[in-house]
């Protein structure tokens, strides 16, 4: 295992973003040490996940990661399993290729599935450009891994996939290429073009063979019917774009029946005579009048369902009322991020949702030092809220200059709140990507989340603590917004005067562990209702709902807003 360790603890992305995030019982052929378990049980916690493996250092180490591991031949028709429900994913992972009868096993395991499960698998491609180079000169290398992986008993091109999946009895949805080093391939057929014509091959269908080092492939028995989802967003600030879009389109997008596509600037919108269902989000738009019109126009002419993605008070932006909120007004419906929002817009739009801020997948606890040991690291990360830690920057202050040599402070983007910090081991990060943010906050032990009493603020969403509470960390905040999800004393701290924040400060350096245990159950509460899995079922339905009922929407949209009548 020590020289293979690398082989057999991979995550394939390409495979893990098709595990449907509603997946109650999954099944992985091949499951090596259990990389791709873990990272799929991070996103769902709950779901049971069993793996088969032959190689017993690989199975070792996954039993430590999955629900059941199991060390068995997947070839055998008598295999016996865990007693499981349908399953709803069924993953061959590179696997296929190493089966003497890889039909008749996926027929055999195929019958697992249930109505609505998916096969998912991931199979080297034979026509790859690197194999006909070596067969045009006469050789076949023989290899530990990849395409010539001396242990490979079966081929498959593109086309002898769809027959194996045919054969099982199932559909498949999704046959998507994996390219590396595409340029190489591009010049592999250019070399052949002088004899393409003469062999009758074309030169785009060649290159679209040769040029994919491996396929996904997914197929179901009952695919469900389809749903695609164009959005347009924000440029990347502050997380803004991978919490609203990025992730929950990926959580969606596990489902085969939805496709999505995200761009901050312009799109190709499909045709007016596509059949596809389609919706657009639009997040933030800044719609005008009469300027925006023409672009509604063009949304409704193409058969859109129009959705406004909005998770801010409206009220901050005067431009919003001067333009008689069309960005509400002149669509189908609005989805935002908490009730006070909700109820801001709901006058200007009654066909409203709301989805709650969430995390994709639920990262590792940190780690709290022992009572006595190293310092505690305070986590304080945000823009423009001087307003809110101004009142609380003399008690921070007392408690650090009691014990210096116990706290460090780790501060994102607010260069004045590292300032006035009176305390050396302090250290600023300005704006930075989402995942730098998450990876400073994830190695701290205490979130300090301070928020005044405003109706901007009260509008605003508790994702701070939810990705605080995600990484374990003890959560200090203010009632305002966090009152209404944090339990006080249990899942995290409240405070409302100095006192209160030095006693609890104070409280958590003394014992760490008491810290640390309220932080692992903030991260309990978050993998209990606060990932993008848990809203999945609730978005989708909403959006196939709405293009139910598309033509009342419509009706509704012109009675708003006369002026948008094609």
């Amino acid at each position: 295992m020590a020289a293979a360790a690398d082989y057999y603890d991979r995550v394939n992305p390409d495979l893990l973003q098709r595990i449907p995030v509603t997946a109650r019982a999954v099944l992985e052929v091949g499951c090596g040490a259990g990389a791709l378990g873990a990272a799929f049980k991070a996103i769902r916690p709950e779901v049971v996940y069993v793996g088969l493996e032959q190689v017993e250092a690989a199975a070792k180490v996954a039993s430590g990661r999955l629900d059941h591991v199991l060390r068995a031949d997947a070839e055998d028709p008598q295999l016996a399993l865990p007693p499981l429900p349908p399953l709803d994913c069924l993953i061959y992972g590179d696997v296929l290729e190493h089966l003497r009868d890889p039909w008749a096993t996926l027929r055999r395991h195929a019958a697992l599935l249930a109505d609505e499960g998916v096969l998912l698998a991931c199979v080297p491609n034979v026509q790859h450009w690197s194999v006909l180079a070596n067969l045009l000169h006469g050789r076949w290398p023989l290899a530990d891994q990849g395409l010539f992986d001396r242990t490979h008993l079966r081929w498959f091109t593109r086309d002898s996939l769809r027959e194996l999946v045919a054969g099982c009895g199932l559909q498949l949805q999704e046959l998507a290429p994996r390219v590396f080093q595409p340029e190489r391939a591009e010049a592999f057929v250019a070399q052949l073009e002088p004899a393409l014509a003469a062999l009758g091959v074309d030169r785009q269908r060649l290159l679209e063979g040769v040029a994919p080092l491996q396929y996904v492939l997914r197929a179901s028995r009952c695919p469900r019917p389809s749903l695609h989802l164009d959005c347009l967003s924000l440029r990347p600030q502050a997380g803004m774009v991978d919490v609203r879009i990025l992730q929950p389109l990926r959580s969606l997008t596990s489902q085969p029946s939805i496709t999505a596509r995200v761009t901050a600037g312009s799109i190709e919108l499909l045709k007016a005579d596509s059949t596809l269902p389609r919706l657009l989000i639009w997040q933030r738009p800044q719609l005008t009048l009469p300027e925006s019109l023409a672009q509604l126009r063009v949304l409704l002419r193409n058969g859109y369902v129009i959705v406004s993605e909005y998770d801010d008070d409206p009220d901050r932006w005067p431009a919003i009322a001067a333009h008689q909120h069309l960005v509400f007004r002149g669509v189908h419906a609005v989805q935002v991020s908490t009730e006070p929002l909700a109820a801001a817009i709901r006058p200007h739009n009654p066909e409203l949702a709301v989805f709650a801020n969430a995390l994709d997948a639920l990262p590792k606890p940190t780690s709290f030092p022992a009572e006595g040991g190293g310092p505690l690291r305070l986590f304080f990360g945000a823009l423009n809220r001087e307003a809110d830690w101004a009142p609380w920057i003399g008690a921070l202050n007392r408690v650090f200059a009691a014990a210096p040599e116990r706290w460090q402070v780790e501060v994102v983007h607010d260069r004045a709140f590292c300032d006035a910090l009176q305390l050396p081991s302090r250290r600023f990060t300005p704006t930075c990507d989402y995942a730098t943010y998450r990876q400073l906050m994830g190695s701290c032990h205490i979130a300090f989340l301070p928020l005044a009493d405003t109706r901007f603020n009260r509008c605003k969403s508790d994702l701070k603590a939810i990705e605080a509470g995600g990484h374990g960390l003890a959560i200090l905040a203010s009632p305002v917004v966090y009152g209404g999800s944090l339990q006080d004393g249990e899942t995290g701290r409240l405070f409302t005067t100095d006192a209160q924040l030095e006693e609890i400060l104070q409280g958590w350096l003394a014992d760490p562990a008491a810290a640390q245990a309220m932080g692992l159950r903030a991260r309990q509460s978050v993998a209990s209702s606060r990932l993008q899995q848990h809203q999945a079922p609730e978005r989708e339905a909403w959006y196939r709902s709405l293009w139910e009922r598309r033509e009342k929407l419509t009706a509704q949209l012109l009675e708003r807003v006369p002026e948008l009548r094609l």
